[in-house]
């Protein structure tokens, strides 16, 4: 179960090297607020503008937003976040790996530059990440000491300590109130709760994300609400 649970902590040590950015990043593109809210459930035959893909590889594949080693470049929704918002989507694996990821509030624009991820901008919710191993949310750094982990256990009773089954559908509900206590639940369960004394706020920290690493991953029904 879980190495750490609700944490009050500060902030880490960050990588010096630059992360690498989508191709208009430097273009004086100003993304708009969030507004009202927003939601895609992906029926269309490309990305769209809504979107900064920082890999040839993400794709819309039958009404899904669907990619295969991304290595760490994921994909960015153009809109500026809120200190508070839910953040809801669907996600499957189509790998025995699992590796399920999302960043929220992150700067919308980069991804890794290296084979580790250590460079990030956001906080990384990793569902069955290190080949279904764990389930992880961490800060800024997927693979820092301050993360907080569920060990998954074979044969587990409790449904959060499961693999990600390929092909199954998983709900990923995040929310962050007052730029306070971050919660993440699947399929309605609370998975983590982690709280931070030196949140990620303001510009470079207000952009939710879509990422993977290698496995065949496909999501669905974005839906960004302001609290």
């Amino acid at each position: 179960m879980p190495e750490g649970g609700a944490t009050e902590r500060g902030n880490p040590t960050r990588s010096s090297a630059p992360a690498a950015t989508a191709p208009d990043a430097g273009r004086g593109r100003v993304d708009p607020p969030l507004g009202a809210g927003f939601s895609d459930d992906f029926e269309r035959a490309e990305l769209g503008p809504e979107w900064r893909a920082l890999s040839s590889v993400w794709r819309i594949q039958e009404g899904e937003l669907c990619a295969e080693a991304a290595r760490n470049r994921g994909v960015w929704l153009r809109r500026v976040l809120p200190a508070s918002a839910r953040i809801e989507f669907d996600a499957r694996s189509e790998s025995p790996e699992g590796d399920l990821k999302a960043e929220v509030w992150g700067d919308g624009k980069s991804g890794a530059t290296e084979a580790s991820y250590t460079d990030a901008t956001s906080y990384l919710v990793i569902l069955g990440g290190w080949k279904n191993t764990k389930h992880v949310l961490a800060r800024l750094d997927e693979h820092g000491k301050d993360r907080v982990v569920v060990e998954i256990e074979d044969d587990a009773q409790d449904p959060r300590a499961r693999r990600v089954a390929p092909g199954q559908r998983y709900h990923f509900r995040i929310e962050r109130f007052d730029a306070g206590t971050l919660f993440v639940y699947v399929d309605d369960l609370l998975y983590f709760e982690l709280g931070d004394r030196e949140p990620l706020l303001g510009e470079g920290h207000d952009h939710f994300g879509l990422n993977d690493w290698t496995a065949a991953v496909c999501f669905d029904n974005v839906k960004v609400t302001p609290l």
